[in-house]
């Protein structure tokens, strides 16, 4: 059986590549999107990385400093980068809501 594909999933994302509904999100999910946007194979560091960010995210109801991320994993500077290539990478993979226009647009330009 081959990978699956975001179609298979069923899960509805928005018009920025955001899961509507955080509570759908599980392992296969991140696994595809990771696939999806060209990160690849999720390592332990990127669950690491990806289950900090989620909890501060669903938890607080405002996106997380990436790199208070890589600080207080101790993962060294710029992991996210290193990872995800980008802090949108990480959002969308840990099935977070659009954090709206201010954030996307900051993450965006940290790409």
């Amino acid at each position: 059986m081959g990978a699956a594909s975001l179609e298979d999933l069923g899960i509805e994302f928005d018009e920025y590549g955001f899961m509507i509904d955080p509570k759908r999100w599980n392992e296969e999910v991140a696994q595809t999107i990771s696939d999806y946007v060209g990160v690849g194979k999720l390592t332990e560091d990127h669950w690491s990385v990806l289950r900090y960010a989620r909890e501060h995210c669903l938890k607080n109801h405002e996106p997380i400093w990436m790199e208070h991320i890589c600080r207080t994993l101790g993962l060294g500077e710029e992991c996210i980068h290193r990872l995800f290539r980008g802090p949108i990478e990480v959002c969308k993979i840990a099935g977070m809501p659009d954090p709206g226009i201010e954030a996307r647009t900051y993450m965006f330009n940290e790409e």
